[in-house]
């Protein structure tokens, strides 16, 4: 039985089913798929249009995206790239066991909260692998200072105002700001209220600072891996969060001229037809 390009076909690999169709798998002819469908695999064979393949299926759904798309997308937790590239030799994918070996593992972005949560104010202090995630933080995070007990009795550059306090950058790899107050002269004090965008509420507890700075990071895409105590005099925790990157692998080219390959067949086949016709 001659299979058409649009036929449909099930894969059973695993005991999980996935259907696609015969021009899919014949995208590379040297592939065991198509040898499959020619009926050149000897341990593999084609019944009523299906395959059982006992294989990890969790992993031939990259194998099947490479087939459909000429690229895979591997989510940031992916770690098995070598039993990856081992399923890809199965199944004689060499092009993408080749990208596979040549490809960076997704990358892993740290980032680090040292926060000092007094009774009436808190310091925070990011530290971060990527200075282009810390100046993205830090241009959401804005802090007005206010001195209740002194309004109108200040010079006009130290009175309230909705201008925000610029957090502080001491390097590129990190940033300070503050929250709560500060008394400076018996009963006279500054308050340092804290916003993080898209948030607008103005905080001043720094325990509630450090919850909604938390909650911000996890929204984009950072885990929580570890917490510890620096000093417990001076009341220093520590939280470390980590990101991973998706890793993209493309190897489309290859893909688009079998594509183009096939298609110029399927014309020349139809025009041989329309010849004879004649």
């Amino acid at each position: 039985m001659v299979m058409g390009s649009h036929d449909l076909i099930t894969i059973n690999v695993g005991g999980q089913r996935f259907t696609t169709t015969a021009f899919t798998l014949r995208k590379h002819q040297d592939s065991r798929l198509a040898r499959i469908l020619d009926g050149k695999d000897p341990e593999h064979k084609l019944v009523n249009g299906q395959i059982f393949i006992d294989r990890d299926w969790t992993l031939f759904k990259f194998i099947l995206e490479y087939l459909r798309a000429g690229q895979i997308s591997l989510p940031a937790e992916f770690s098995d790239h070598d039993g990856l590239a081992r399923e890809a030799e199965f199944y004689g994918l060499h092009v993408l066991v080749q990208g596979l070996s040549i490809t960076p593992r997704s990358k892993v972005e740290l980032l680090e909260i040292r926060c000092s949560v007094q009774e009436s104010h808190g310091t925070f202090r990011v530290f971060s692998s990527s200075n282009r995630t810390l100046e993205a933080l830090a241009s959401r995070i804005s802090v007005f200072v206010e001195h209740p007990n002194l309004r109108g009795n200040l010079p006009p550059q130290t009175q309230n105002s909705d201008t925000p306090v610029p957090v502080q950058r001491p390097s590129h790899h990190d940033l300070v700001f503050h929250c709560g107050t500060d008394h400076f002269a018996r009963d006279d004090f500054s308050a340092r209220f804290v916003t993080i965008k898209p948030d607008e509420r103005k905080l001043l507890n720094s325990s509630n600072v450090l919850g909604l700075l938390m909650d911000t990071l996890l929204k984009e895409g950072f885990h929580l891996v570890s917490t510890r105590t620096i000093s417990q005099e001076e009341k220093v925790e520590c939280f470390t969060f980590e990101r991973r990157q998706n890793t993209h692998i493309v190897l489309s080219n290859e893909i688009h001229s079998r594509d183009d390959d096939l298609r110029s067949e399927a014309t020349m086949a139809q025009s041989k037809k329309t010849n004879r016709k004649k």
